[in-house]
């Protein structure tokens, strides 16, 4: 099992709509897919989680609905909204070009005299 990553600020609302673009989920399976996708590199605590949901949720980005969860208890059901696959998108975007800027940077070598 890899060693597990430290969360970057700011990056949990994305790997929440990642997780939830891949299909509805409840919060406990959002953090099973977070997991699963990175690897088990990435496990994301209940007490960040549900308050980051409640906030998405709030700005219109996922939408939530009461079913029955794969152990036949209720749960709260996670979805994108247009508006949350908009957002995943233009954050995806944005992420990827800071990870480019930053591996060129740590690429650089320095000038040989």
């Amino acid at each position: 099992m890899p060693d597990q990553a430290q969360l970057l600020p700011g990056t949990l609302d994305l790997l929440i709509l990642k997780a939830v673009s891949l299909g509805p989920l409840h919060g406990y399976g959002i953090l099973l897919r977070i997991g699963q996708i990175s690897g088990s590199a990435l496990l994301i605590e209940q007490g960040a989680l549900y308050p980051a949901l409640f906030r998405l949720v709030r700005q219109g980005l996922l939408k939530a609905s009461w079913g029955t969860s794969e152990n036949n208890r209720r749960a709260k059901f996670y979805e994108l909204t247009a508006a949350g696959r908009k957002r995943f998108r233009e954050e995806t975007e944005d992420w990827n070009r800071l990870a480019a800027a930053i591996g060129a940077a740590l690429a650089a070598q320095a000038e040989e005299a």
